[in-house]
Parts: C-alpha cells; structure tokens; sequence
C-alpha cells in the first residue's frame, strides 16, 4: 500500500510538470504532442511485454470501441491543452482544464445513472464562480481568446476521455493505459501527417526536454498511476488527484514565474475546491448506497 501511495503521488507530480517541460521545448503544440505520445507508447509497449502480461482487448469488441474513442479524445485533449498552455500560460490553462472533472460529475446520472446529490450542484456551481474569477476580465469585456477557448476544448475532450474509458470497464490496468495511449499516438500522428506530413525538426537542445517528457511526465507517469490506483482506495485517489493541477500552479509560478492574481487564487480555490467537493460526496454517497 505505500508503495502504490509512492507511485501514485510521483505520477501526478509528473503530470503536473507537463507544462513546465514543454515550456522549454521549441516545437508546436501538436509536435510536441505527437513526440510524447510516441515515446511514452513505445515505453508502455515495452513495460507490458517485459512483464509478460497478455492481450486480451479483444475480447468485448464494444468495449474495445469505448477504448478507442477515450484514446481519441485523449490526443485531442492534449493538443488543445498544449496549444492552451503556450496561449495563455501553463496556470490557467491548468485551472480551465481541470473543469473536465466537473463535467463529467455533471454527466453522470445521465451516463452511469448516479443520483444527482445536492454536493454535485453546489460544486458544479462552485467550479463555474471560480471560472469567473479566473477569467472574469476577459468574459467582462467580451474577450474570448482563442487560448481560453482551446482551454474549454481541452477540458471537454478529457471528459469524452474520462467518460469512454469507465465503459470500457473490462479493459484495465497497463493494457488500458498502453492501448489507450497507443490511440491517441495514432490520432495525434494522423492529424500531423495531414498537417505538415510526419517529419519533426528536433535542434539539439530539444532533445532532453523531449524525452524527458515522452519517457518520464507519459511513459513512467502512466506506469506508476495506472498500476497504483487499483491498490488504493477511490477517496484517496480522488483526493490526492488535485496534486496535479496544485503542483502544476507551484511548478509554473516558481519555475516560470506566472503569477495569478488574488481574484484568479480565489477562482482556483473555488475550481479546484468545488470539484473535490462534488467528487468526494459522490464517493460518500455510493459508499452509503452500497452499504445499504
């Protein structure tokens, strides 16, 4: 169990450094993106046939479609994420994205048939006041940038992702993690071969930044979250999760140098406060459901 707490913890300040990472790396968005959905989907591959584990995606054909859809999304996501990150800072880029929890707790009684809790609203509704507060100016004055836009896609497509990936119920562990990641590498390098066709310019000084962020933020990353979080218990899992975007928030204010203001702290506040709220009552009341 403290291992899995070790590992769990590690991954999600190594999601949380992504942005930090591709800061210094001089390509696009979406080479960016492509390159680390490469590397990180060569590394799983070779984790899950080191560890001798056998294919059995297969096996519900309708699963293995809800799979393929998350893994689309999840390229999609991290494209969108990526290009928001360079449009308008790692820190509300972060703060927008993490609004895909929210949607999908919003989702839920229509999707999975959860009951719609009075905690759901209170924190949906907590989310949205602090999406104000974090970009309160630019809705005051009608100036919807294209990062704040691309920031919304990306939390919309993570909730497809989060979505399709609980109804692909018998696909789990590494094998979903490296499937997963293998559909989105696809997707990312279909949309790039179109784009400007599969070749990347990568300089010399690109090179670390890069397979740091392909081998250790997606390769080790998915490895150590995915082969945690069935050892701990869903509360903790979904407590600890808000390491990610809290990290990423001190990552890019001490590395970057991005600062918020005390409106925009109070909008995280209530972003990233509303969605543990909602989700931590959800569990407490299946919790109870069950019990019962």
């Amino acid at each position: 169990m403290k291992n899995a707490y070790v590992k769990y913890v590690v991954a999600l300040l190594l999601f949380g450094s992504n942005g930090i990472v591709a800061s210094y790396i001089l390509l696009n968005s979406y080479e960016i993106v492509y390159l680390r959905t490469l590397i990180g989907s060569i590394f799983l591959i070779i984790v899950f046939f080191l560890s001798k584990q056998k294919l059995q995606f297969w096996g519900n054909k309708s699963h293995l479609l809800y799979l393929v859809i998350s893994g689309v999304a999840m390229g999609a996501s991290w494209i969108f994420l990526f290009e928001a990150f360079a449009q308008i800072g790692v820190s509300i880029a972060t703060l927008i994205y993490y609004c895909g929890p929210v949607i999908v707790m919003m989702l839920s009684p229509f999707i999975f048939r959860e009951k719609m809790t009075s905690a759901k609203v209170v924190g949906f509704l907590a989310v949205i006041l602090g999406m104000l507060c974090v970009n309160g100016q630019a809705f005051v004055q009608g100036k919807i940038s294209w990062g704040l836009i691309l920031g919304m896609l990306s939390a919309i497509t993570y909730a497809i992702m989060v979505i399709f990936n609980k109804k692909a119920s018998s696909i789990t562990g590494l094998e979903n993690a490296m499937c997963q990641l293998v559909i989105s590498f696809i997707t990312v390098a279909i949309f790039i071969g179109l784009k400007q066709g599969f070749s990347v310019n990568i300089s010399d000084g690109n090179l670390i930044p890069i397979l740091v962020l392909g081998v250790a933020s997606t390769g080790i990353g998915c490895y150590f979250y995915f082969s945690s979080i069935g050892s701990l218990p869903v509360q903790t899992v979904s407590i600890l999760g808000y390491l990610e975007p809290l990290s990423a928030l001190i990552f890019s204010a001490a590395i970057l140098g991005e600062e918020l203001s005390l409106v925009q702290v109070a909008g995280a506040v209530l972003i990233l406060g509303g969605a543990a709220f909602g989700e931590l009552f959800r569990q407490k009341g299946q919790e109870k459901v069950s019990s019962e």
